[in-house]
């Protein structure tokens, strides 16, 4: 997933902002607790994806993939003082952790944690979307991209994780598991859209930042 130097990773985490005490705390709980601890957005991606939520000031963001809540916190941080961030996690057993932490923050009473299978809540959500982050089933992708598409107002922005997949992306197609397949797609799919700017931002494992504009 790390595709620079550690000493300039490390260099470009010193000369960032500080990471937060609850996330700090959530951080080490998830990789003392959870499998797979790498799923955690950290540090580094954690600040950026508060900075393009400070940036847009999302009245409203859906969130695909709660995992611990991490990211769900670092995208509140951006929220209007109206605003509701919509979380949804197909994983009831990580459940319990993520409310933990977002009951003990300011934002408690603005993030909507829902479990179920997403490509059926989505449908049900009748908001217009400011800000949506994808970071659940590589395979469904190119489908959430499409369902909240139309949900999206014209400037929002959808980023999208792990669209590098540790660099198997650029394997030969003949090579490429059901899930790199998928998140190859997915980038040519964004591609290809014009009715958006796009930037694929080799951060960690790859975000892809689309801006709506048509």
């Amino acid at each position: 997933m790390d595709f620079l130097d550690i000493k300039i990773s490390a260099y470009a985490e010193s000369h960032t902002e500080a990471e937060p005490e609850l996330l700090q705390q959530l951080n080490r709980e998830t990789y003392a607790k959870v499998l797979m601890p790498r799923m955690l957005s950290g540090h580094m991606q954690g600040r950026i994806l508060s900075m393009f939520s400070r940036m847009l000031r999302p009245k409203r963001i859906l969130e695909i993939g709660t995992y611990t809540g991490y990211s769900a916190l670092c995208l509140a941080e951006g929220l209007t003082d109206d605003g509701i961030l919509y979380t949804i996690d197909i994983n009831d057993e990580l459940e319990p952790m993520s409310s933990k932490y977002f009951q003990s923050s300011p934002y408690a009473n603005r993030i909507k944690a829902i479990t179920g299978v997403a490509t059926e809540i989505i449908p049900t959500l009748n908001e217009t979307l400011d800000l949506v982050f994808i970071d659940a089933d590589k395979e469904n992708y190119s489908r959430y991209f499409d369902m909240v598409w139309d949900m999206l107002r014209v400037g929002g922005v959808i980023i999208a994780d792990n669209v590098l997949w540790s660099g198997h992306v650029i394997k030969d197609a003949t090579q490429m598991d059901d899930e790199t397949a998928a998140l190859h797609a997915f980038n040519e799919k964004v591609h290809a859209d014009p009715r958006c700017k796009h930037v694929l931002m080799p951060v960690r494992d790859g975000l892809m930042v689309v801006m709506k504009t048509s």
